[in-house]
């Protein structure tokens, strides 16, 4: 007899395709910013100065606040003073790098809470609905009546100024619009299958709202609230110029600005660094932002 062996017979022998790994929606967004090389080196940028503020008290040459009638506004590359020196002969480069502590806890506390305060807020405005939408919403919308720079101003003008009156004020400026982001996302979730689903299988509210739409609603506030931090800078900086914000002597660039504009005839360049520091603080933001909401707008 002849034996006739069918392919089909032998598991061993039967051709599979391979498996397809399937990327999930964190690892898409990684991917996409590994090759997105603009967004890369603006983070890398922010994180230079990130670690040069929290380093400040061991890599600043001098004492920020340490005063020199001999030494006022020397220009850059002045003996030991890499960038000069300020209408009170105090060292820029120190000054500076301590303002930056200062300007960043400015820009990145207030939206931290806005975030926490606001995102709670729509949250809650855009699951429940009804009455408690309405009445929290509506209580936003008396905030947009104003312009932010403005209703941030008179907020901390009510106050007296100082940092921690100039950090409640921006917090006040940034919840109505990050509620109102929060809220949004909310509304378009709750309606969908998985919601249902899970309201069908006895899920609380607080359950659902923790395993079932966080998750889809950090996102959009996380890149809207990365695009805040520089705006918070700006205004905080704009607070210090105007006298609301921190107060003299502590190092900020908003500060330094103010008060090295009087001399601005006299050592023009050394008057615009804190100038400088703002912009490319501001700017390296805004670019992290926008690569980060790009990256984030996948298509599953």
């Amino acid at each position: 007899m002849t034996d006739i062996t069918f392919g089909a017979a032998n598991p061993a022998k039967v051709d599979t395709a391979p498996p397809v790994k399937v990327r999930g929606y964190w690892q898409s967004v990684a991917y996409r910013l590994r090759y997105d090389y603009v967004t890369l080196v603006f983070g890398f940028i922010i994180l230079a100065i990130v670690l040069a503020a929290v380093l400040s008290p061991w890599i600043a040459p001098m004492d920020p606040q340490k005063t020199s009638m001999v030494y006022r506004l020397k220009p850059i590359g002045f003996k030991q003073f890499t960038l000069g020196t300020d209408e009170l002969g105090r060292d820029i480069l120190s000054r500076l790098l301590w303002g930056g502590r200062t300007s960043l806890l400015m820009g990145v506390v207030p939206v931290g809470l806005a975030v926490l305060i606001g995102g709670t807020l729509g949250v809650l405005a855009g699951f429940i609905g009804g009455k408690i939408n309405m009445l929290i919403m509506r209580t936003m919308d008396i905030f947009y009546a104003f312009p932010s720079i403005l209703l941030a101003v008179a907020i901390s003008g009510a106050m007296g100024g100082g940092m921690a009156n100039g950090m409640l004020a921006l917090t006040l400026v940034f919840i109505p619009p990050l509620c109102r982001i929060a809220e949004t996302a909310t509304t378009q979730v709750r309606g969908l299958d998985f919601v249902e689903a899970a309201r069908a299988s006895g899920a609380g509210t607080a359950s659902i709202i923790v395993h079932h739409i966080l998750g889809n609603v950090l996102a959009p506030v996380f890149v809207y609230a990365s695009g805040l931090v520089s705006v918070s800078i700006l205004i905080a900086s704009g607070l210090s110029f105007l006298g609301l914000g921190v107060e003299p002597p502590t190092p900020d660039w908003g500060l330094m600005l103010s008060t090295l504009r009087q001399a601005i005839y006299v050592n023009p360049w050394v008057c615009a660094l804190p100038g400088a520091a703002i912009f490319i603080t501001s700017l390296s933001f805004n670019m992290v932002s926008d690569g980060l909401r790009q990256a984030m707008d996948v298509k599953m």
